[in-house]
């Protein structure tokens, strides 16, 4: 339960004095999202940064004055903040929360609203119209299942903050304390790149949604029960570490207990050395045999080869445990692979500007039908890049084998205030290959009843696969053209040997 809230004094301040200086002559109002870090273990919250919700794509601002209804008729006139109340445009506001908690890297996220209006209006609103917008925020974003939200309260008529606690389920407000502190300069960062290889069966009724969903929830299972090398020591509970950074973490995942590996201890791990695994073949062999245990047979339409590197990062505030860090390393990299997933249904979704002839690489994945699949078909999440933006945080965007860091800048300038314009050259591009899916046919999988051959190479490389699906067939090949010649030079061994062996017979005779 959250008794007090902790804000970042210099950023917060400067918002109030931006808000008072570009605000027009009271009456006026506004709304916007309070990003921060709520913790079930900790009683407090951490507020980073207010973000100011965007005027609709009509123009017309997300929160408003209506004018309390007079009983009897009166000349129009603009609503005086003594006689007004706060209007919402819910459904913008909660769009702008997803689209902000997309961006938003590990130990970041929207934990609530902030409203900028009178004391006389804020009280005249009823608490339903204000528990219905945390509501709506709270269930458009990823991150936290905490029931608890803020609600800031930023008067300017008199001039003060009040913060109050919102149970999500019950839409109740409580007040709590707020005070200022140093948030932002003393964040810790922590680092990772996590590779990972799933194949799952897919059977003829499940959606593309559905068969990517249950391969991100295998590894979130992989990824919550992995340990943590944190700056190259094992973590544990009373781990020290310096105050510098950034901090470089590496996690070892778990071999599948049932699959018996000769000289294997059951909790022994796989570890990662310069971003690939060590065992990474045993990796491999494990997961597909723990497929094919956990399906049936029956019913299945195909095969899903997922598989992929993603960059990691998660920001640590002040008086946080080392394990807090770990747990938004973990959450951030299956939040960023959701977050993929949903920009290729939403642009699949969009498909008011296209026709059957160019339909768009997403839409195209989205609409393969497992069971007539005869053919491997590749595809590409988007990739991760970093923005910079608060006292040397970052955001994040993705993007898609045609778009540009540019394109990133401006979907970010959208929804996030920059302190500065970000060059170029300051942006990030941790990932340098997509993560990568292959969706294969049952009939692949058969001795005997390949079909595409020429075709399937093709389908591969026009796809815009990153060569790992390449690199697999190459080595296939190149292991089959070994065999035959090592059964080519142990068939001629054997005959010179013979024809050797019956020479000196005969010459003994």
């Amino acid at each position: 339960m959250v008794k007090a809230v902790v804000g970042d004094e210099a950023h917060l301040k400067a918002f109030e004095e931006a808000l008072s200086s570009s605000s027009s002559p009271p009456p006026q109002a506004q709304v916007g999202l309070v990003v921060g870090k709520l913790s079930a273990s900790s009683d407090r919250a951490l507020v980073y940064s207010l973000l100011p919700t965007p005027p609709t794509e009509a123009g017309a601002p997300a929160c408003s004055l209506r004018a309390a209804p007079k009983p009897k008729a009166s000349k129009a006139k603009a609503p005086s903040s003594s006689d007004a109340t706060l209007e919402f445009d819910v459904d913008w506001i909660a769009e702008h929360a997803r689209q902000v908690s997309r961006m938003l890297l590990g130990g970041m996220s929207v934990i609530g609203i902030y409203i900028w209006a009178s004391e006389a209006s804020f009280k005249a609103t009823p608490p339903a119209v204000l528990s219905q917008v945390i509501r709506a925020v709270f269930q458009a974003c990823y991150g936290s299942t905490l029931s608890e939200r803020l609600l800031i309260h930023i008067s300017y008529s008199p001039r003060r903050w009040a913060c109050r606690i919102c149970e999500v389920a019950s839409g109740s407000l409580r007040p709590c304390d707020f005070k200022y502190s140093k948030l932002l300069a003393s964040l810790q960062t922590f680092r990772c790149r996590y590779n990972f290889q799933i194949r799952l069966t897919a059977v003829q009724a499940e959606p593309f949604k559905k068969v990517i969903l249950k391969a991100i929830s295998h590894l979130t299972e992989e990824v919550q029960n992995a340990r943590a090398l944190v700056d190259g020591c094992l973590f544990s509970e009373d781990i020290n570490i310096s105050t510098d950074g950034p901090h470089q973490v590496d996690f070892l995942v778990p071999f599948k207990n049932a699959v018996p590996i000769e000289g294997a201890s059951a909790n022994a791990f796989a570890v990662l050395f310069d971003d690939t695994f060590f065992f990474s073949s045993c990796h491999e062999s494990l997961t597909l045999y723990a497929c094919t245990k956990e399906c049936s047979l029956e019913g299945v339409a195909g095969l899903l080869h997922f598989a992929g590197s993603v960059s990691a990062l998660a920001y640590l505030g002040p008086k946080e445990s080392i394990s807090e860090a770990i747990s938004d390393l973990k959450a951030d990299i299956i939040t960023s692979l959701r977050s993929r997933l949903d920009i290729i249904l939403d642009e699949a979704d969009d498909g008011s500007a296209t026709n059957e002839l160019e339909q768009s690489p997403s839409q195209k994945v989205t609409q393969v039908v497992f069971h007539e699949l005869r053919e491997p078909y590749c595809f590409s999440f988007p990739r991760r890049v970093l923005i910079p933006w608060l006292g040397g945080a970052y955001v994040c965007d993705y993007l898609q084998q045609s778009e540009t860091t540019e394109d990133a800048t401006d979907r970010c300038k959208e929804v996030i205030p920059l302190e500065t314009a970000a060059a170029s050259s300051s942006i990030l591009e941790p990932e340098s290959a997509a993560v990568c899916g292959t969706l294969e046919s049952f009939w692949d999988m058969v001795p005997g009843a390949r079909s595409g051959g020429r075709n399937s190479s093709s389908r591969l490389k026009d796809s815009g696969c990153t060569g790992q699906e390449e690199d697999g067939s190459r080595s296939r090949q190149g292991a089959g053209n070994f065999n035959i010649l090592a059964a080519m030079f142990a068939l001629l061994v054997a005959l010179i040997g013979g024809v050797v062996f019956t020479f000196s017979a005969g010459s003994n005779t």
